[in-house]
């Protein structure tokens, strides 16, 4: 029913993704928006608040809460409060105001590496400390390291758990079982949990999200949640999220700190977006999910025949794909811009933390045809050094 081959030229339209390159030849597969339109009920929405003409200061109605609380209970099975939420412009400065209003300068916060670079920004901008519990590799995946997960968060220095889920690079979704253990260990210590789960609808078949807050009341009372429809629906430029906490003393220090940071206004067109999507976008979802899927299968094809040494993780959620380039022995931020000359833009692993070195993510939400050309521009810039 959707046309997600479209090729869609976006070099022009101030895309970051795309007019960022000084070269146009360079094609791009590094930040993490997609190259397809939006599900067209979001884009019908959009239509028709364009045409009233008039874009005041906005007024967060009923329907948007309704919209949210109503999608997550029927998806994830999480019933929300609608005092719990606290809209804002986005995921990231979500992070950053959660962790100014529940920490002071000094205090640690406990990362798991390589994780979204942000997650370092938002930390060190409000004086603390990254304290980093780095991801085990096991076969083509990671998993936690509940020793050291125990040992760092019993720092008495340690105040929050900043946890991404799904994970991103990493493209893990946790199971029910990890987050349960990962809570258990931040409860006993005194942790609480900052949980990032910008990505939970991109989750693929033979894996479930959970979302962490939704596993116990006491859970719930000791952490705060960060969503937002921006990734799922291709909508990261209009500018809307939602911090979910149920405690009301932690949730008014983050509403606090959301009024100083001076992130406390969205506009209309995010609450417009976010409505559409939730009520009306879930067919167009669908199809996507199954798109996605079909690109990683088609690239872990292409990598197990053509680039043997070069194997990706497995994909569990995200359009996120993590590559070992350890064969090619060039530093993963040199890797990035040698490649960038070949004409292909990935991510440097070490943007992720210490243990991204070597690796590369790449973005593999886009047309198959571009996946593939991007694919062969790798391929033939490995070529190239093997000679």
């Amino acid at each position: 029913m959707y046309n997600f081959d479209e090729i869609i030229p976006r070099r022009g339209t101030n895309s970051y993704k795309w007019d960022s390159a000084a070269d146009d030849s360079v094609l791009p597969m590094w930040v993490a928006d997609m190259d397809f339109r939006t599900a067209p009920p979001v884009i019908d929405a959009l239509r028709r608040r364009v045409e009233h003409g008039i874009f005041g200061y906005t007024r967060v109605p009923d329907t948007y809460y309704e919209a949210v609380i109503d999608w997550f209970r029927r998806r994830h099975g999480w019933t929300i409060n609608r005092d719990w939420i606290i809209y804002t412009s986005g995921v990231v400065p979500a992070i950053s105001a959660v962790i100014k209003a529940l920490t002071v300068p000094g205090d640690k916060v406990l990362v798991q590496t390589p994780v979204y670079n942000c997650f370092f920004s938002s930390i060190r901008n409000n004086g603390c400390e990254i304290l980093s519990s780095p991801l085990l590799p096991e076969g083509d995946s990671y998993r936690m390291d509940f020793d050291d997960l125990e040992r760092k968060a019993s720092d008495p220095r340690t105040r929050l758990f900043l946890l991404c889920n799904p994970h991103n690079p990493a493209g893990r979704v946790w199971t029910r079982e990890e987050l349960q253990r990962a809570g258990e260990i931040c409860l006993k210590h005194n942790v609480t949990i900052i949980s990032d789960e910008i990505h939970c609808e991109l989750v693929y078949p033979g894996h479930t999200y959970t979302p962490f807050a939704s596993l116990s009341e006491e859970f719930q009372r000791h952490s705060v949640t960060c969503i937002s429809p921006s990734k799922s629906f291709n909508i990261a430029g209009l500018q809307i999220a939602n911090i979910v906490a149920e405690d009301e003393t932690m949730r008014r220090r983050i509403d606090k700190a959301i009024n100083i940071n001076e992130v406390c206004d969205v506009n209309p067109f995010g609450v417009i977006a976010t409505i559409a999507a939730y009520n009306e976008g879930e067919a167009w979802l669908t199809e996507l999910l199954d798109y996605l899927k079909g690109n990683y299968d088609a690239m872990r094809a292409f990598c197990e025949a053509q680039l043997p040494d070069f194997p990706i993780a497995r994909l569990e959620g995200t359009y996120l794909v993590w590559m070992d380039c350890r064969k090619l022995g060039i530093p993963s931020e040199e890797l990035e811009e040698q490649l960038k000359e070949a004409g292909l833009w990935l991510n440097a692993g070490t943007m992720y933390g210490a243990e991204g070195e070597g690796f590369m993510r790449w973005n593999i939400a886009c047309p198959r045809a571009r996946l593939r050309e991007g694919l062969a521009r790798f391929r033939k810039f490995v070529n190239a050094h093997s000679c």
